[in-house]
């Protein structure tokens, strides 16, 4: 007979009367590793939430049973004490605290009421060495990477004698490495007896360590399918609906000639001056052309684009940019925005989006010209333009007035296309642009960005998916340590080939 750790039946919760679960039901095994899976909006996280305590027991119906115990928790602290950790995908570190400050915050290793940080950092050693993570208790959280970052985070869980481990997108901003030895890491602790939910909208990945997957659409369990029937084809089908045949639409370019190009540009670090980011570096877009940028973390890629938008990133910036065969000026990003530049940050929400906004002031935040007159902004102008994006680009709200924080990462990305868009640019660089958003939402993004490069538009996709890399774009160039090395034609782009250039150390032939 099952052992089932963990049982949550018929749960219902409503926001603002829109009901976000609909008789969710949802059961885990002991010691497995359970995947959750579902197009955003679909109820993962808010399920997960619930667990967690995150919206106590009274503001939803149903019942929660954890080892067989009927249980109300009110809070985060509820669940905590009963081995329950939820790691959500936006990390939870202060960057202001070292590692074992941000490991035992709220949890201190006090004797009557004074820290011992002797035990503090003999502890946070103990648990890194745990999660495989090298490195100095002492040092500051904003000191280490993004991937250290999420080790950090999951030490932190075993500082909470963790039974339950919930890992929401974990390896949404991890490189491939990275997410490897993440995964690697969870499996580990399946042979430790830790039970995991892994929400993932990397269908390769559940497929590689869930055991079982359960799948909700609009709030609803649709299947819990077991692992001997695990598949992408087959999980697709349940997060949609039915079967998604091209992850990507149907691509017949309409090549013109070169329209942008990037002249020997090198960008120093903004604190470091001596230390260079980019260096040399050269490229070129033709009109209605999709180019690539592929690299590892820290190849450079996002520091390229945004120092050449507007030089929002770097100091003692050289080179040239020339659109139409004539040099334009990049000085900053109002003047870039006028010469036709756009860029989509691949962090929405800190640099992408004001989360105090609407939608309706997200839309029309980088074109405010565009609806005012003598500095006053016409407000039936701005809702009407935000009418229009928001059928144009088929974003998913109850109203332009929404607050932006309560749509889905997919949704969300439409309104950063949406603002951007309205500023009718001829060059858009796009930063990881599906970068937590589920694959039915992927598609009409992709869909979206075709429609850019049909109209003429030069398209600049940086990802670390190598898949979307190839499945989008006609030409890729490939990074490492801030140089190009090496230029590829996606009739002869794979994987392996680009990984390889991906590693050199020198330009590669072209």
């Amino acid at each position: 007979m099952a052992d089932y750790i963990l049982e949550m039946k018929n749960i219902v919760k409503e926001f603002s009367g829109v009901r976000a679960l609909d008789n969710v039901n949802f059961k885990i095994e002991r010691g497995t590793i359970h995947g959750l899976c579902g197009e955003n909006g679909a109820g993962k996280s808010t399920l997960m939430n619930v667990l967690s305590g995150l919206y106590g027991y009274g503001s939803y119906e149903g019942d929660i049973f954890y080892d067989e115990e009927k249980c109300t928790f009110k809070n985060l602290r509820d669940s905590e004490k009963k081995g329950i950790v939820i790691i959500h995908q936006e990390l939870a570190l202060s960057p202001y605290l070292s590692i074992k400050e941000n490991i035992f915050l709220g949890n201190e290793q006090a004797k009557h009421g004074i820290i011992d940080w002797n035990l503090t950092e003999q502890k946070t050693t103990e648990l890194l060495d745990k999660v495989g993570l090298k490195v100095n208790a002492n040092l500051l959280a904003s000191q280490i990477g993004v991937g250290q970052q999420q080790l950090v985070e999951i030490a932190k869980a075993f500082s909470k004698s963790v039974e339950l481990l919930i890992l929401d997108e974990p390896t949404a901003a991890l490189n491939e490495e990275e997410s490897e030895n993440l995964l690697r890491l969870i499996k580990e602790f399946k042979n430790q007896g830790i039970t995991s939910i892994i929400i993932s909208h990397k269908l390769n990945e559940i497929v590689t360590v869930a055991d079982r997957i359960t799948i909700l659409r609009d709030g609803r369990t649709i299947e819990t399918i077991e692992k001997e029937e695990i598949s992408e084809d087959r999980i697709i089908r349940g997060m949609v609906g039915r079967d998604l045949e091209n992850r990507y639409p149907e691509r017949h370019p309409n090549l013109g000639e070169t329209y942008f190009e990037v002249k020997n540009w090198t960008v120093h670090h903004p604190i470091d001056g001596e230390r260079i980011v980019n260096k040399q570096v050269n490229f070129s877009i033709r009109s209605g052309e999709i180019i690539g940028i592929a690299g590892l973390m820290g190849a450079g890629r996002t520091e390229l684009a945004m120092s050449i938008f507007g030089h929002s990133y770097g100091k003692n910036i050289q080179g040239e940019v020339y659109k139409e065969g004539k040099k334009i000026d990049v000085r900053d990003v109002p003047t870039a925005i006028k010469n036709g530049l756009a860029y989509v940050s691949e962090d929405r929400k800190a640099l992408g989006l004001n989360l105090l906004m609407d939608i309706r002031e997200n839309t029309t935040l980088a074109s405010l010209n565009k609806i005012s007159q003598s500095g006053v902004i016409d407000s039936e102008k701005e809702v009407q333009v935000s009418e229009i994006y928001k059928s144009k680009m088929r974003t998913k709200m109850n109203s332009i007035y929404q607050n932006i924080g309560s749509l889905s990462g997919g949704n969300q990305q439409k309104v950063v296309l949406s603002k951007w868009l309205m500023t009718e640019p001829d060059i858009l660089f796009l930063d990881e642009p599906t970068r937590g958003i589920d694959v039915g939402a992927k598609y009409e993004i992709y869909t979206i960005i075709e429609e850019m490069a049909a109209a003429g538009k030069c398209i600049c996709i940086i990802s670390s998916e190598l898949p979307e890399i190839i499945g989008m774009c006609d030409r890729i160039y490939t990074m490492n340590e801030g140089r190009l090395t090496g230029e590829v034609l996606k009739k002869e782009a794979t994987q392996e080939k680009l990984m390889t250039l991906m590693t050199m150390e020198k330009e590669g032939v072209r």
